[in-house]
């Protein structure tokens, strides 16, 4: 049996003393209460920068509501309409979302770690004892139309869910369950699906353009008119290792050589298309200045503490690679791939050669999305044109930096940093 439920409208004055009460529970303080919000009328209120972990949902409609940096950790929203609602850098971190309706709901940059979104539907008994159904006027368990780029979905729960041209552009989907989910003309481009679960999933038409599908279980997956162009699968990408003659180790070594006698003695290491994710370790702390590794494969792999000074990486491929404290000064890393690369404390600065001689980064183009750049020196660094979004660009020295025309939507970065010269023209979704 199937039948409707009347939700209970709340204004913002009434929601807002709920909230006030709900953050008062969880900082442990006298009179506060856990907001039960389940079965109300909620579209078009204003939650947004409040703490609502674990509040209750079940039920409501939150259609067009502001969630902005809401935070909604553990939060039940079982069977809730979020239509349209804005949870852009939402925390829902294990939120339970099964059978929401989430059709054009923006969340971009939400944090969606190990939230539950699979199918879902109310149901209660009557005074007679018999189950019903309670409809709920969305439609349960659908993200179709939602934008969800670059939102962090790792160890997500999507299984069987509908989510038709929905958005999952950049977004970190590792771990992330779409066993028989529905996700025909979805855009999966340039996200990280990094041992995901696809079996059975309906994903025609979608783009997976630059996609990472390493480890991914793909079994009775429907791929048809699917874009899987430059995905990174556990396929070789360009050269394999084996293809340079020699031992890396050795070449390295030659390398080390040769920068260390200006040239006099050794070989330079060229190392462009290569794919060197099953080179192994030894590139943390290495000697690697003036390396050419143009559209090289370094996915994943930890370049802590490296030497690559003056070293040209155009169009490489560093995505989740540790760059941590590394000398990078006078790099070319001009459209290289650094999404969630670690690159604290890194020195970009200019490489001087002399008094009359100097070469600045060059990362013009790049795309740094998720990047921690935090309490990094990239004083002089060219970023024109750059995508910077949400990366963390805290403690940074930028003086004299090219940020023209790049993107820095939810990038955490502190105004003061934005003297001495740094150039802003045409930058996007800058905040301060």
């Amino acid at each position: 049996m199937v039948q409707s439920r009347t939700l209970n409208r709340l204004d913002q004055a009434q929601l807002d003393l709920v909230m006030r009460r709900h953050e008062m529970f969880r900082n442990a303080k006298i009179g506060g209460a856990r907001a039960n919000l389940s079965f109300c009328d909620l579209s078009g209120l204003d939650l947004s920068g409040r703490d609502m972990a674990h509040a209750d949902f079940v039920g409501a409609s939150l259609r067009g509501s502001n969630l902005t940096e809401t935070k909604l950790d553990c939060a039940a929203f079982f069977a809730t309409d979020l239509r349209q609602a804005n949870l852009e850098r939402a925390s829902l971190i294990k939120a339970d979302l099964r059978g929401a309706c989430l059709r054009g709901a923006v969340l971009i940059g939400a944090n969606l770690f190990e939230a539950d979104l699979r199918d879902g539907s109310l149901a209660e008994k009557d005074r007679s004892g018999h189950l019903r159904i309670l409809q709920i006027e969305a439609m349960p368990a659908e993200a179709s139309g939602a934008d969800l780029s670059g939102a962090n979905l790792t160890n997500a729960r999507l299984s069987g869910a509908m989510a038709i041209h929905t958005d999952f552009s950049d977004a970190v989907m590792r771990g992330c369950k779409l066993v028989r989910a529905t996700v025909r003309g979805a855009n999966f481009s340039g996200s990280n699906l990094e041992g995901a679960d696809l079996s059975g999933a309906d994903m025609r038409g979608a783009c997976l353009r630059g996609a990472v599908l390493i480890g991914a279980t793909m079994t009775m997956t429907e791929l048809t008119d699917a874009v899987l162009d430059d995905a990174l699968t556990d396929q070789p990408v360009g050269r394999p290792v084996t293809d340079l003659g020699r031992g890396l180790d050795d070449l390295m070594t030659d390398h080390r050589i040769w920068v260390g006698s200006g040239g006099a003695q050794g070989a330079p290491l060229d190392l462009s298309g290569v794919d060197l994710r099953q080179a192994g370790g030894g590139f943390a702390h290495a000697c690697l200045t003036m390396l050419r590794a143009v559209g090289t494969t370094f996915y994943g792999m930890d370049l802590t503490g490296v030497q690559m000074q003056a070293a040209v990486l155009e169009g490489a491929d560093l995505r989740g690679c540790s760059l941590a404290e590394g000398d990078l000064r006078g790099i070319t890393l001009r459209n290289a791939k650094l999404n969630n690369a670690n690159l604290r404390r890194v020195n970009l600065r200019p490489l001087v050669f002399d008094h009359s001689r100097t070469k600045i980064a060059d990362l013009s183009g790049a795309k740094l999305r998720y990047a921690d750049l935090g309490e990094g020196s990239l004083r002089g660094v060219n970023l024109s044109g750059a995508d910077l979004s949400f990366a963390n660009l805290m403690g940074c020295e930028l003086a004299g930096a090219d940020l023209s025309s790049a993107k820095l939507f939810g990038a955490k970065l502190e105004r003061r940093a934005l003297t001495e010269g740094v150039i802003i023209e045409g930058v996007v979704g800058l905040k301060l």
